[in-house]
């Protein structure tokens, strides 16, 4: 990814949509940070409080600023999020 957007992306390991993500993500060489919340109780709650959920995966990107970063968007679920995820991802360059 480029300067414009940091990506956070939130799995469990027993997830397939999460390992898409990943395989995804690998192939097209975009970098991230990966949060594995499996037996994470504060990674979990992390996540929580960004998607209001405990579903996963989680992609929350980040505008980074001077005061630092600031969610700029977040999805729940590759496939079905898949077309905005890859525009974002895409436009960030």
């Amino acid at each position: 990814m480029g300067k414009k957007l940091e990506l956070v992306l939130y799995t469990r390991p027993t997830c397939s949509d999460c390992q898409d993500a990943k395989a995804y993500l690998a192939e097209h060489g975009i970098p991230y940070e990966h949060k594995n919340v499996e037996g994470q109780p504060g990674l979990e709650e992390e996540m929580k409080a960004i998607s209001g959920a405990k579903i996963v995966p989680v992609f929350a990107f980040y505008k980074k600023g001077l005061f630092g970063k600031k969610l700029a968007h977040e999805f729940i679920g590759f496939e079905r999020n898949r077309d905005e995820i890859v525009s974002l991802l895409d436009g960030n360059a």
